[in-house]
């Protein structure tokens, strides 16, 4: 197996605290693939030989985005309803119905085309690593459907049967549902199951009971909680250690508290909380307290119709008060560490997956100093240098395949 020696890197993001700081930032570095992992780092006037040497001319490489909520298996459109949201109309969990009766209507093969589009722009985009809900189907064949499609582009498949409760059914008869026959057929697709733990979809007990039967199925555990209001969705996290809570914009003093001093990640979704004109999370208390945090798209097409982790790390630092190093940390390691991966992908050291994202810019900062521009220049997933003019050919369009 070759082996590729990286130099010219004026910036080596590494995540890893051997280098100092958050980041663990390298000047002049070097890296070294072999096979799928990372063989070697360090100042380029150390580094070995190798059989294939790439000059990436001065510029800045960390690792590849990791973006650990995202509802890519979808059809259909919802820009009407973001036009209403935008001229003043709050955000209710209700619009979900919309996206789901334009996924079940579409064909394995339109799903197919859809996601693995989208999958291909976030690739394009400097993502390697995504983490893909189900919960547009609603019922047992739909949702293994899903989870099945989802399953052909990443290993970590999150069961969200507990989106929203179907119309004309009762909570307690669908909970019923997915954590039955639902959970039972999803189950060999699926590493995660998540539940929506809010106002106009699930109460904590209910949601207790989807996390419950999860866990007992061997599934790790997700929440969407306190997004819309205290719904008592991080407390419930935390209690059954479940890896990572998502949303979090309405925190009381005991939520950061009970966040700080667990493993529960706070996966933060800014791209959402922009289009729904929620109040951001407050991410500079949560840092402040210790908590973990993450950042992720949260791509879906009724809040965040976006991949771009590029923007969520410049609206994290431009809006929500976390630093360049915080936020650029959040995007690759915290989201790692939100899909408890931390031991493979996230950073670049010795041993780790060999994902790369290589930016024309000399420096991390860029993201945030040059915002909405498309900084992406090369891309390394698995050790594979990905073809981005193939990537970023494909359509952005999330509404047709």
């Amino acid at each position: 197996m070759s082996t590729q020696l990286l130099v010219g890197i004026s910036e080596l993001t590494t995540n890893d605290p051997a280098y100092g700081a958050l980041l663990g930032r390298i000047r002049d570095a070097a890296v070294v693939i072999d096979g799928d992992r990372i063989a070697w780092v360090g100042h380029a006037d150390h580094a070995p030989a190798a059989d294939e040497r790439v000059d990436l001319g001065g510029r800045a490489v960390l690792p590849g985005w990791v973006d650990a909520h995202t509802h890519l298996v979808f059809s259909g459109d919802r820009s009407e309803e973001f036009e209403h949201r935008m001229a003043g109309h709050s955000y209710r969990a209700g619009g979900i119905h919309t996206t789901v009766r334009a996924t079940t209507q579409a064909s394995d093969n339109e799903l197919r085309q859809c996601v693995r589009a989208r999958r291909r722009v976030a690739r394009s985009e400097g993502t390697t690593w995504m983490e893909i809900k189900t919960g547009y189907g609603l019922d047992t064949a739909q949702e293994t459907r899903l989870a099945r499609l989802a399953a052909e582009v990443t290993p970590d498949v999150t069961f969200l049967g507990a989106h929203v409760v179907p119309p004309g059914l009762e909570a307690p008869e669908y909970v019923s549902s997915v954590t039955g026959e639902m959970l039972a057929a999803v189950r060999p697709y699926a590493r995660w199951i998540d539940v929506f733990c809010e106002t106009g979809a699930f109460d904590p007990a209910q949601s207790r009971r989807v996390l419950e039967a999860g866990r007992a199925a061997g599934l790790g555990l997700r929440v969407h909680g306190n997004q819309l209001g205290q719904s008592g969705g991080v407390a419930l996290a935390v209690e059954l250690d479940a890896a990572s809570v998502d949303h979090c914009n309405h925190l009381s003093a005991d939520d950061v508290a009970a966040l700080a001093a667990s493993e529960t990640v706070a996966t933060l979704l800014p791209a959402c909380d922009l289009s729904t004109r929620e109040p951001f999370p407050p991410a500079r208390e949560l840092i402040d307290a210790g908590a973990t945090i993450a950042l992720a798209s949260n791509a879906n097409p009724g809040t965040s119709n976006t991949t771009s982790m590029a923007f969520c790390v410049a609206t994290a630092v431009l809006q929500m008060r976390l630093t360049i190093e915080e936020a650029v940390w959040a995007a690759t390691a915290g989201g790692a560490r939100a899909l408890r991966r931390g031991a493979e992908i996230g950073a670049i050291r010795p041993g780790l997956r060999a994902d790369l994202h290589v930016i024309d810019a000399p420096s991390v900062s860029h993201f945030a100093y040059r915002p909405g521009m498309r900084l992406t220049c090369a891309v390394w997933e698995a050790g594979m240098r990905v073809d981005l003019a193939d990537d970023s050919a494909v359509s952005a369009d999330f509404t047709s395949p």
